[in-house]
């Protein structure tokens, strides 16, 4: 699998990357993992360009940020931690009082050791993020009337891109698993790197495979408006194909493992996860899907209702290292990212070793011009009509054999037996 290969290419390379939902930190990020594996594609989406009910944002670039006091010392600086700087600030060179500097300052006073992470990806807006500890040191050892000097070199464009990247393993059947990770945060590693790295590392594994049962398609995306744009891009296919699949997010620290199953919790990526830490013996909490705050939002939406749940060590919003400059890779390790891939491996072989039978045929199909209506035929192979009707009606591309069986109330021999003639007189394929 590589993952330490991974886990240093995330440390060493990926982390001081500034990331955000558009710009050159994320183009940087994809170019690193194109290298990794150069079949990645890296799709380009228009700023301005309507995705569903949302736009694509103008193109943010960071350079250069800081606070300095009046004697041009700096009290806050971007080059030190990119989680300094509020994310899609807009460009800004001015002096300001300490009244108005503290408007647009952010801190977390029951985590006085962390940098916040914040953004304004949809409305114009600027800020500085700063532990609790050096928000008190400004705040008592400058005065009511000092000077502050603002400076923020970042650019919108109006005329940018949204990026995302996307690789697929082709398989035997058309069917897909979907794996789907974001690359839109900066210097963070389990909220941010651990499920890139995960990612990776499957790539890594599957792409060895000779013959793959099904195809995998990976995605590296833009949190929210990066999945929204690859929906809006690809949904019919999607649709189509997609049997099931995971979004990777928190899933490299060695605390806990979880997961979000999809919103009624009945697909067959419910059922693999759910089976994969069965078979690996691993406890797991499962947290409702009220709680989503991840891309499984976009995937389960109404319209779109793609298969797709959620795997995680410990749940985003879960642990006191999120979203601060505390989540890094003293909280993820290489036994925390080994332990969320075992999973995700295990639940996507499950996955792969279905068979999942799809109609051909639109409507009730003629049964008798296959020879299939009640008659000799049947009595011969020992069907009846109604078990072979039973059975097409769970084909639906959300059922596996084992459960149209459990459905229908036939053994599993005597499923398969009519799934393969069914396929042979070409009315099902999987």
């Amino acid at each position: 699998m590589n993952l330490d290969k991974y886990y240093t290419l995330g440390k060493k390379k990926l982390f001081p990357i500034c990331r955000s939902i558009t710009g050159n930190g994320i183009k940087k990020t994809l170019s690193i993992i194109k290298r990794e594996f150069p079949k990645l594609k890296i799709i380009k989406i228009k700023s301005g360009t309507k995705v569903f009910d949302w736009k694509v944002p103008p193109e943010w670039n960071i350079f250069d940020a800081y606070v300095t006091d009046k004697n041009n010392k700096k009290l806050i600086d971007f080059k030190k931690n990119n989680l300094h700087l509020v994310g899609y600030s807009t460009p800004m060179h001015k002096t300001i009082t300490k009244d108005e500097l503290f408007k647009h300052l952010y801190t977390l006073p029951n985590n006085s050791k962390a940098i916040p992470y914040a953004t304004s990806y949809y409305q114009k807006n600027w800020g500085f993020c700063v532990n609790y500890d050096d928000y008190n040191f400004i705040k008592k050892k400058y005065k009511k009337n000092d000077k502050f000097n603002i400076f923020i070199n970042s650019q919108l464009k109006n005329n940018g891109s949204l990026v995302y990247g996307e690789l697929i393993l082709k398989g035997l059947s058309k069917q897909e698993i979907l794996i789907s990770t974001y690359i839109c945060h900066p210097s963070m590693a389990n909220n941010e790197l651990s499920g890139p790295i995960v990612s990776m590392s499957l790539i890594n594994n599957f792409s060895k495979v000779k013959s793959l049962k099904k195809t995998l398609r990976f995605v590296f995306i833009p949190e929210t408006i990066g999945s929204i744009s690859f929906l809006n891009k690809n949904l019919k296919q999607l649709k189509e194909k997609i049997i099931g699949g995971y979004n990777l997010t928190c899933i490299g620290d060695n605390k806990n493992h979880s997961c979000i199953l999809t919103k009624y919790e009945n697909t067959l990526a419910d059922k693999a996860l759910l089976e994969a830490y069965r078979t690996l013996k691993i406890k797991y909490k499962k947290y409702s899907f009220l709680e989503r705050g991840s891309d499984e939002r976009q995937y389960n939406s109404p319209g779109v209702d793609l298969p797709i749940a959620s795997i995680f060590r410990s749940k985003y919003g879960k642990y006191k290292e999120y979203h601060t400059s505390l989540d890094n890779f003293d909280l993820v390790t290489k036994e925390g990212l080994k332990g969320g891939y075992k999973v995700a491996k295990k639940a996507i072989d499950i996955l792969l070793n279905k068979t999942v039978p799809k109609n051909l045929v639109i409507c009730e199909p003629q049964m008798g011009k296959k020879n299939l209506y009640p008659g000799l035929s049947i009595t011969r192979k020992n069907y009846s009509y109604k078990h072979l009707m039973n059975f097409l009606q769970y084909c639906d591309g959300k059922n596996d054999l084992q459960s149209i069986s459990k459905i229908i109330k036939l053994s599993l021999k005597q499923v398969l037996k009519i799934f393969k003639l069914l396929k042979k007189n070409k009315l099902v394929t999987d």
